[in-house]
């Protein structure tokens, strides 16, 4: 156990009050080193301040949480949880301070609330850590008298270092036989455990000096000044729970001047602070936060199980294979449990760990495959646990409404993942859409659309959701626009609209807004997108901007939204397209051509979504459709380009085949280069358009295209085989298979095919043989014998037509 030597004349005595500590206990101060998220430290923490006692707990956190540590005894609250704190004038300025149930850091609050005992964190103040970075000052201590000139500057993993040293390559390993598998024998020493990591940190911060980072070296003042201030009004009877890097500098003889002068001159930000939910997905170490562990799932389940971890660790793995229609046994976690056993023997470790289980896992209940191995690893090992936190907890107006909200449609936050199936038509399904676009509009991505299952109506929405403690960031953030999920995304709207300078962006914040039914934020919008609609000269961008207003247009009809002065400014761009096209579409190059057949597509499809003026001797489609005729026969327009257009005259009922044939035969003629003619199939018959079974039904145009392919002359069919290969690959096998049987067959240039030819893919004749040895098998399965009811008819001396007979029969 490490002490402290004594800055203060001791405070406690027979009447100071508090428990009193055992007869056993070491002096105070007590430095409990620990690993954060460990559940072995977690137990030794519990296990040394029942043996001691303390009058007061300090732990390592920032001190203006100190208000709300009583929350941590609330019944609602529940681990994983974690301490946000966040700049009041920018949240996007945010840091957390995550604890699991089975955090040393937890355990050691909950235990003095329980005991009554005083209970601060002692960190430096967020309000300094908030601040920037490169503002902290480099301060470095001077070196003391008779110390080494030069103190290595590099920072080290201790745990690793530690693992090495006893000969582990995995420090996980050493760590789980050393601290987390210690069995718990009565009567064991409950300071042993920090007396020997005191040990082994005071010797590493010997060899490496202090890491090398100078924020350490002014957290750890700061944290002597509290424990100082604690023991002038405690005493000796303080506990104090930091990270085990720590102890030799809480221990270490400095004077207060010294730490006062490190603390000088600190930059500070005025922070808030709260509680909230936290996941054991973001306590891995994956998820990118920095003190993580690689498996706080199976950390949980060590702190929680009485006894006999690893047999109930694989009864766990069984029951949630057996969830996945995976055959496990009794006899499969029995195995399971021996191999494990065996193995932790066979590597010299006191007790199977994690990599044990897993090999055993692997080995007995996944029959050697990874599949559902991950599938352990995910649910399992690292988890999918959501803390929760009470209503007493402070928050922010804007999160105080989206609780309520979520409450009211019954959309819980989960951290797994989960599909959610909207039908726009029910009211609760309605309000549900509404506050999902509203918070994507707010940045606060809880929901992302996915494609609708078993629908495609516009009364469908899909969504994917999930809640990260991320976001607890992203509402904060998001509370500078408003009280109210509605005011916030309103007023984000409304500024959007005003900052938006390229027109596509101003009609998809239609779209959105329209989804959201921000009814106040759509005047402000529209007004944005007309003027901007009236400067901008570029058919791209027009182009770009109209189908976002079609479909605003529609999902107007599916909420039942008053869209009129939408209708007129998306009819006014219609307009201009049209005019504005066919001398957009001159001259480009084939990748200007390939976008520009983009926005075409996606011009026509908006065009029927578009209402029609009453008035007018032409239709607005009338006048588009004239358009793409312009562009059919303009040799000046790229050929993908005119290939597209008269593939979209063609489905429209615009051009029959005749012209259909012409066109083709024109783009496909001798004169035509071999690159342009391949472009103009690429246009017509490409992407996913359905050309492929325009080509299967209409054989005409395959033959055309056949006797183009077969004319191209050998040194520009390598030019052009990579844009062929690109427009048929994109069909359906089936497709393709029928193709090549009806250009091997020689499609319009031999007539119909001969009775006897059979179906493409089958042989031309009639093998009798081979039908003939059906024939005992077709009787046994329908039933039937030679003679009486339903009995085949006689064989007639053609297998086939007596089969075909008797299946008719």
């Amino acid at each position: 156990m490490t002490a402290l030597p004594s800055a203060a004349p001791d405070a406690s005595g027979p009447d100071a009050g508090g428990p009193a500590a055992t007869d056993s206990a070491p002096p105070g101060p007590w430095l409990l080193g620990v690993r954060h998220h460990g559940p072995g430290s977690a137990r030794a923490v519990r296990a040394a301040l029942e043996a001691a006692r303390p009058r007061a707990v300090l732990i390592e956190g920032p001190p203006e949480a100190d208000g709300l540590l009583a929350l941590a005894a609330d019944p609602d609250m529940r681990p994983p949880v974690a301490l946000l704190a966040n700049v009041v004038d920018d949240p996007r300025r945010a840091s957390f301070w995550p604890m699991a149930e089975f955090s040393p850091e937890w355990v050691a609050l909950r235990w003095a609330l329980d005991a009554g005992v005083e209970v601060r964190f002692i960190d430096l103040p967020a309000a300094h850590s908030l601040a920037a970075a490169e503002e902290l000052p480099e301060n470095e201590p001077e070196a003391e008298e008779g110390a080494p000139d030069e103190r290595p500057a590099l920072r080290i993993d201790p745990i690793g270092v530690l693992a090495e040293t006893a000969g582990y390559d995995d420090p996980e390993a050493w760590w789980e036989d050393v601290v987390e598998h210690r069995d718990g024998t009565p009567g064991a020493d409950p300071y042993g455990p920090f007396t020997v990591l005191g040990e082994a940190m005071t010797a590493l911060r010997e060899a490496y000096g202090d890491g090398g980072h100078a924020r350490d070296l002014i957290r750890e003042a700061h944290m002597r000044q509290q424990l100082r201030a604690a023991r002038r009004e405690f005493g000796d009877g303080v506990a104090v729970v930091c990270g085990a890097w720590h102890v030799p500098a809480l221990a270490e003889k400095t004077t207060v001047a010294a730490d006062r002068a490190l603390l000088k001159g600190l930059p500070k930000v005025k922070a808030e602070l709260t509680w909230v939910p936290w996941t054991h997905r973001r306590l891995a170490r994956h998820s990118g936060y920095g003190a993580g562990i690689d498996s706080p799932g199976w950390y949980g389940h060590l702190f929680g199980a009485p006894d006999r971890p690893v047999e109930r660790w694989m009864t766990k793995v069984a029951g949630l294979l057996r969830e996945e229609d995976r055959q496990v046994s009794s006899a499969h976690v029995i195995e399971a449990v021996r191999l494990a056993g065996t193995l932790a023997a066979m590597r010299g470790r006191p007790l199977p760990g994690l990599t044990e289980t897993t090999d055993a896992v692997r080995a007995v209940m996944c029959e050697g495959s990874d599949v559902p191995l991950a599938l352990v690893q995910d649910r399992l090992v690292v988890g999918d646990v959501l803390g929760e936190v009470p209503d007493a907890a402070p928050a922010v107006p804007l999160q105080r409404d989206l609780t309520r909200a979520q409450r009211s449609l019954r959309l819980k936050p989960e951290a797994l993942e989960r599909e959610l199936e909207l039908d726009l038509r029910k009211e609760t399904d309605a309000a549900r859409s509404r506050l999902l676009h509203r918070l994507s509009l707010l940045g606060i991505g809880w929901g992302e659309r996915s494609a609708s299952r078993g629908s495609t109506g516009t009364f469908r929405e899909s969504w994917r959701l999930r809640w990260e403690p991320e976001l607890s960031v992203r509402v904060a953030e998001a509370g500078v626009w408003g009280t109210t999920v509605l005011a916030a995304a309103t007023a984000r709207a409304e500024s959007e609209a005003v900052e938006a300078t390229v027109l596509g962006e101003i009609t998809a914040l239609a779209e959105r807004c329209l989804l959201a039914e921000l009814s106040d934020a759509l005047p402000v919008v529209m007004r944005a997108l007309a003027d901007r609609a009236a400067l901008d000269t570029d058919v791209a961008h027009l182009a770009q901007a109209l189908p976002a207003l079609a479909r605003t247009l529609r999902y107007g009809d599916v909420r039942g939204t008053e869209t009129a002065a939408l209708g007129e400014v998306a009819t006014g761009l219609a307009e201009r397209i049209c005019v504005g096209l066919p001398p957009a579409c001159t001259g480009l190059d084939a990748d200007g051509a390939t976008e520009m057949r983009r926005r075409i597509d996606d011009v026509h499809t908006a065009m029927a979504l578009l209402p029609e003026a009453p008035e007018g001797p032409t239709t607005l489609r009338d006048r588009w459709a004239s358009v793409l005729t312009r562009l059919a026969g303009r040799d000046t327009v790229a050929g993908e380009i005119r290939g597209r257009a008269v593939r979209l005259l063609l489905d429209d009922g615009r051009l029959d085949d005749t012209e259909v044939e012409r066109h083709m035969g024109l783009a496909l003629s001798v004169g035509t280069p071999p690159g342009e003619a391949a472009a103009w199939i690429e246009g017509f018959v490409g992407g996913a358009s359905g050309g492929g079974m325009l080509l299967v039904h209409d054989e005409r145009l395959l033959a055309l295209v056949d006797t183009w392919l077969t004319g191209v002359p050998a040194d520009a069919f390598t030019d052009v085989l990579p844009l062929l290969r690109r427009t048929f690959s994109a069909y359906e096998p089936g497709v393709r298979r029928t193709l090549g049987e009806l250009v091997r067959r020689g499609p319009g240039t031999t007539g119909p095919a001969p009775a006897d030819a059979g179906a493409p893919g089958f042989g031309a004749g009639l093998d009798e043989e081979r039908a003939a040895a059906v024939e005992p098998l077709l009787r046994l399965l329908l039933g039937a014998s030679t003679h009486g009811p339903g009995a085949l008819p006689e064989p007639s001396g053609h297998p086939a037509s007596d089969h075909l007979a008797g299946v008719g029969k």
